[in-house]
């Protein structure tokens, strides 16, 4: 049994649709613990006993806490092989995928967070320097996704003709690339593969799930 420890509108979105896709096919077993941003039950002793960052997600397992989205979309791949979420006997391939959810996790989704989050970077009190961030998102923003479009997005799913776990990841992140000022007609691709994740029963039953 795992335990994933979510917030609607945040990134746990991407590993919350894995454990569907892994559940339809492998069996994989998990329950969702809401964790109450309202109320900053991020910051609460309980929960940063359980992930000391403060952050979602987090994955509760039987061997530990997992964090990291990158990280825990490779263990339910790993954890559920039959669920083909991955290709996961082909080393360069597998390093190729990890390659495109590290870039999502460590330049698409920090360019994003710099849109609300400036005072992770500078002094909370430095208005001049947390505007410049906020105006800078749109260009930052945009030039990652400019690279998915153009460079790193196979085919109709991220590593081509085959469904994977940097595919759930990628959508989460585009679901906030107009609030980011991201001319969605500069990336029709993405826009693309956006539509067609919307459409996808695991997906709906994910959002659906996450604001029950």
């Amino acid at each position: 049994m795992f335990m994933l420890f979510f917030a609607p509108h945040t990134c746990a979105l991407a590993t919350h649709i894995a454990f569907l896709d892994a559940g339809l096919e492998a069996g994989a077993d998990y329950t969702l613990r809401r964790v109450d941003f309202a109320h900053l039950e991020q910051r609460s002793p309980e929960y940063l006993a359980v992930n000391p960052k403060g952050r979602v997600p987090a994955l509760a397992t039987p061997r530990g806490i997992l964090t990291e989205t990158p990280a825990m979309l490779a263990f339910v791949a790993q954890s559920f092989p039959d669920a083909g979420l991955a290709p996961l006997a082909d080393p360069f391939a597998f390093a190729e995928l990890q390659a495109f959810n590290s870039f999502i996790c460590s330049s698409l989704h920090v360019a994003h967070a710099h849109r609300m989050r400036g005072h992770r970077w500078v002094d909370e009190n430095d208005h001049d320097a947390i505007l410049a961030m906020q105006k800078k998102v749109p260009e930052s923003v945009g030039a990652c996704y400019d690279l998915i479009e153009t460079g790193m997005l196979k085919g109709p799913w991220v590593m081509g003709e085959a469904y994977s776990i940097a595919d759930p990841y990628l959508f989460t992140l585009a679901q906030w690339l107009e609030q980011d000022g991201v001319d969605p007609a500069r990336i029709p691709r993405v826009m693309d593969h956006r539509a067609r994740m919307a459409e996808r029963p695991n997906v709906m039953t994910a959002i659906a799930e996450e604001f029950a």
